[in-house]
C-alpha cells in the first residue's frame, strides 16, 4: 500500500495516473488535463450521476467546483491491482453555490471518499466514486439525523 505522502518504491504508474483526477483536476481545477489522461469514452459513476465522455466530465467537475469553494480532494492511500487503482480520499470544501437544488449554506464539510479507477491503454477509462454523501449533507445542515 502506498500512502499519499510516501509512495513505496516502484509505485505503479497506474496509481500516479489515477491520482491526477483528485489532485490536479478536482483540487487545482486543471480541466485541460482531462483530454490528456481520460479516454474519449471515459465513464464516471457517482451516487449523483453517471457521466460519459470528457466534455460531460469537465462540465460536472466545473459544476462541483462552482458548488463548493475551497474544494480539495486529498489522496490518503492507494492500492493497485492489475488495471484498477483503489484510492481512499478526504474531501473538503465550503457549500458556496447551489448543489443538487440546495441553495448554499456557507458551511464547511470534510468527508471520506472511495474511488476505484480503471486504466486502459495508459488512459483513465472508468471510475466508480463513492463519497460519504450522508456525512456531507449532515455537516452542511441539509439532512438531520434522527436521534438514537
Amino acid at each position: 500500500m502506498a500512502s499519499a505522502s510516501t509512495p513505496t518504491p516502484g509505485t505503479d504508474a497506474n496509481a500516479q495516473l489515477a491520482r491526477r483526477i483528485p489532485e490536479e483536476i478536482a483540487t487545482e481545477g486543471n480541466f485541460d488535463l482531462i483530454d490528456e489522461i481520460c479516454a474519449e469514452d471515459f465513464v464516471d459513476h457517482t451516487p449523483m450521476w453517471e457521466t460519459t465522455g470528457r466534455d460531460e466530465f469537465k462540465s460536472r467537475m466545473q459544476s462541483l467546483l462552482d458548488s463548493f469553494g475551497e474544494f480539495s480532494a486529498t489522496v490518503e492511500e492507494t492500492v493497485t491491482e492489475g488495471d484498477t487503482v483503489a484510492m481512499r480520499l478526504t474531501l473538503r470544501g465550503t457549500h458556496a453555490g447551489e448543489f443538487m437544488g440546495v441553495e448554499p449554506t456557507g458551511k464547511r464539510f470534510e468527508v471520506g471518499n472511495m474511488v476505484f479507477t480503471r486504466i486502459e491503454d495508459g488512459m483513465i477509462a472508468e471510475r466508480w466514486v463513492d463519497p460519504d454523501m450522508l456525512g456531507m449533507l449532515t455537516q452542511l445542515g441539509i439532512v438531520e439525523l434522527p436521534e438514537m
